[in-house]
């Protein structure tokens, strides 16, 4: 039961994650670097801290007795994953959700997923164990259906071309690039998570229990806020848009500024819930507990899809095109059960 509720916990954190860009869609009259920043104080900045500090007991004995080195390599990590997640929300601005997270995710999903056992020397012991075959075929099927979201996306592109719908700010040549770099820089959070084990260690040792993760984001998370935070005031200041927190020139202003906090604040919370359930997740998975980056990966990619659906974002677009995106559904759906039952074996 350990490994189904280890699933179960990256199901609930993948959709938090897939949910967590909507809210910006609401927005009035704010920059992109405002509401970027806004967000990013949540859940790079402040609930780490504070969850952290309700779930870890002991905490500042435990950040006393960590070792500095794991804290430092986990924030650079971070920061490092910072800049692809800035990256990610500028591309989504081109080419969509369902897109963006095909490419990104897809090759955040590989690299973060075997950096760890490569770096730890510890690949082929891992791929000696019962469930392995299940858990390679799952992460092949998995890129499968990732290249499928892909295939569908070219296509929506094309028919969108073709219908001159000029409602959309579609753009490939910019999108893709931005795709790249954030696959993988995003694939560092992973990497991050792994280099910040001694951290969580401690913590289990103070009663920490399944929880003994939420220490690390205090690092990896933190990394990725400065970074977020120096680009942002970069693009403050150079469109002066910094008073975009203090007031909004329209007629709705007094009523727009709280909602846009608001709605900032929603997305902090959504995306680190993904954190949240993640840790929880990656702790019940056991002895291929390295799965876990895939896993939350391409259950992020499935929900996103779905999320695009129902957001519209394919209303444009032949039917042709939408069966390749069902297709890819089922076939990351596929993946999921493989990976499933790979580390089902594996207990």
């Amino acid at each position: 039961m350990s490994v189904f509720s280890g699933i179960l916990f990256h199901a609930v954190g993948a959709s938090s994650a897939s949910l967590c860009y909507t809210p910006q869609k609401k927005t009035k009259q704010w920059s992109w670097q405002t509401y970027w920043l806004a967000q990013a104080s949540v859940c790079w900045l402040l609930l780490p801290i504070i969850v952290a500090w309700l779930t870890i007991p002991h905490l500042m004995d435990v950040l006393h007795e960590a070792p500095s080195n794991a804290m430092i390599t986990s924030f650079v990590l971070g920061a490092a994953y910072g800049i692809g997640g800035t990256a990610f929300g500028i591309s989504i601005r081109y080419i969509g959700f369902s897109l963006t997270y095909a490419f990104a995710i897809g090759i955040s999903c590989v690299l973060g997923t075997l950096l760890p056992p490569i770096l730890h020397g510890q690949l082929t012991e891992l791929l000696g164990r019962s469930g392995a075959g299940y858990i390679m075929s799952g992460i092949a099927v998995g890129i499968l259906g990732i290249a499928l979201c892909g295939i569908s996306g070219r296509k929506k592109e094309k028919d969108l071309a073709e219908k001159n719908d000029t409602s959309n700010t579609f753009n490939m040549a910019k999108g893709l690039p931005l795709c790249l770099l954030a696959g993988i820089l995003s694939a560092f959070y992973g990497l991050s998570l792994d280099q910040g084990e001694p951290i969580a260690a401690v913590a289990e040792k103070f009663g920490a229990g399944q929880f003994r993760g939420n220490v690390i984001y205090i690092f990896s998370n933190s990394g990725a806020f400065v970074t977020t935070l120096l680009y942002c005031l970069y693009l403050h200041k150079k469109e002066g848009t910094f008073k975009e927190y203090f007031s909004i020139k329209n007629e709705s202003g007094s009523f727009a500024l709280p909602l846009n906090f608001a709605l900032a604040i929603l997305t902090g919370f959504l995306w680190y819930g993904q954190f949240f359930f993640y840790g929880l997740g990656h702790v019940n998975l056991g002895a291929y507990q390295f799965t876990s980056w895939a896993i939350h990966m391409i259950m992020l990619v499935m929900f996103s899809a779905l999320m695009g659906i129902v957001m519209k974002e394919w209303a444009s677009t032949k039917r042709a095109t939408v069966r390749i995106l069902v297709m890819a559904l089922f076939v990351l759906l596929a993946a999921i059960l493989l990976l499933t039952y790979g580390n089902y074996l594996g207990t």
